[in-house]
């Protein structure tokens, strides 16, 4: 692996590593792998311990949950609930909420993978209260709801909220679980991004079981959280599937330290996590970085590529989110003597790579994740780039 500049418009690039660590979650991962550490070491009594004891008080704080386990990411996080919850039984799940994102990864293939038996109701755009209960039955294991991580269906829509499907669960013994995707510990309204379900909302409405990402919308190292009843986190600690699935010291010290910074939410906070930064960086801020570069640029390529300001759109990525877009600024590259697919190749294959887009036959550079370092880097590509065109 080596450092790419991400000028592509997606903010959280999952080919591009996702997230960016805040510093305090980077010194945290650096501390654990250079010492030996507590992971599994109870101080106080001089016994083993377990590696959730780590994550599961700030969890706990910050979502309500009674109960949290932490394992490798999202996807592993629902195949993990899934087969300790329902294994051999039905899971009733809305036809509309059947997704699949990115690599292929489809709920119902993992529902399989789990030994559960799918069980989908209502149609695509109208999933109704009443569907869930007629669905029920003596083999019913669980009622899952999915959160559409990578779409939105608009227009006549309708799926029952999480309040009333636990309430479903509870008069019927069954109990319940959502799937958050990206998930979000904090109002992202308050920073101008659109609204998100917050894992605590969801705990608070009584679902037995959530899982989301570590990274994502919370910033922090790729990882699935579940979190939510006591009874349940424990069976999944004792699944043999666990093993094969939990994280490491360097997850754990990553996603602890990153859960900590959540503790205190004041006017730092964007400051605190980078990705935060990038998402609710201002315009006049990408203006300034483009009229910069804009003027570094054109003399080292002078007649051979047009360089223009331009207002774009960006998105922040990795299925949060999917139909909101970004304001931003790119800057616009077009050869005059070569194919912008040329000239984005060049600008990818050297020794610095920059990532940008092909769009309406030119090479676009996305300013919105380009920070002091990455234009640097940019204007260093650029002197190898236009010294072979």
């Amino acid at each position: 692996m080596r450092p790419v500049v991400n000028a592509t418009g997606t903010v959280t690039h999952t080919n591009l590593g996702r997230s960016l660590l805040s510093t305090a979650a980077c010194e945290a991962i650096q501390q654990a792998a250079q010492n030996y550490v507590n992971l599994e070491y109870d101080i106080a009594t001089g016994r083993r311990g377990h590696r959730d004891r780590i994550t599961e008080p700030l969890l706990q704080q910050l979502t309500g949950c009674e109960a949290s386990t932490v394992v490798n990411n999202n996807a592993a996080a629902v195949l993990l609930a899934l087969q300790t919850m329902a294994r051999g039984k039905e899971v009733i799940v809305s036809r509309g909420e059947l997704i699949e994102i990115g690599g292929a990864f489809r709920v119902p293939d993992v529902m399989a993978a789990s030994g559960a038996v799918l069980h989908e109701v209502g149609t695509t755009n109208r999933t109704h209260l009443r569907d869930y209960a007629e669905a029920i039955n003596e083999n019913t294991g669980l009622l899952l709801k999915v959160h559409p991580s990578n779409y939105k269906i608009l227009g006549f829509t309708s799926t029952p909220a999480m309040e009333e499907l636990t309430e479903l669960g509870a008069q019927h013994g069954i109990p319940t679980m959502e799937d958050l995707g990206s998930g979000a510990l904090i109002d992202m309204t308050a920073y101008g991004l659109p609204h998100e379900p917050l894992v605590g909302e969801r705990i608070a409405s009584g679902v037995d079981i959530v899982t989301f990402s570590g990274d994502k919308l919370l910033g922090g190292p790729q990882a699935g959280i579940i979190v939510g009843k006591a009874e349940w986190i424990e069976k999944m600690r004792k699944n043999p599937m666990m093993r094969a699935l939990r994280v490491d010291k360097l997850i754990i010290a990553g996603l602890s330290a990153t859960l900590q910074l959540y503790l205190t939410e004041d006017a730092t906070i964007t400051e605190r996590f980078p990705m935060l930064n990038r998402y609710t960086r201002s315009i006049e801020a990408l203006h300034a970085v483009a009229t910069e570069l804009k003027t570094q640029l054109e003399p080292l390529f002078g007649e051979k590529v047009g360089i223009q300001v331009s207002e774009t759109y960006g998105q922040i990525g990795s299925g949060a989110l999917p139909v909101e877009t970004l304001p931003s600024i790119a800057l616009v590259l077009e050869p005059s003597e070569f194919s912008a697919e040329m000239l984005a190749a060049q600008f990818r294959n050297a020794t610095i790579p920059v990532i940008g887009r092909i769009k309406d036959g030119l090479f676009w550079l996305d300013l919105r994740t380009v920070y002091e370092r990455e234009q640097a880097w940019i204007v260093e590509t650029a002197t190898q780039v236009a010294k072979i065109s």
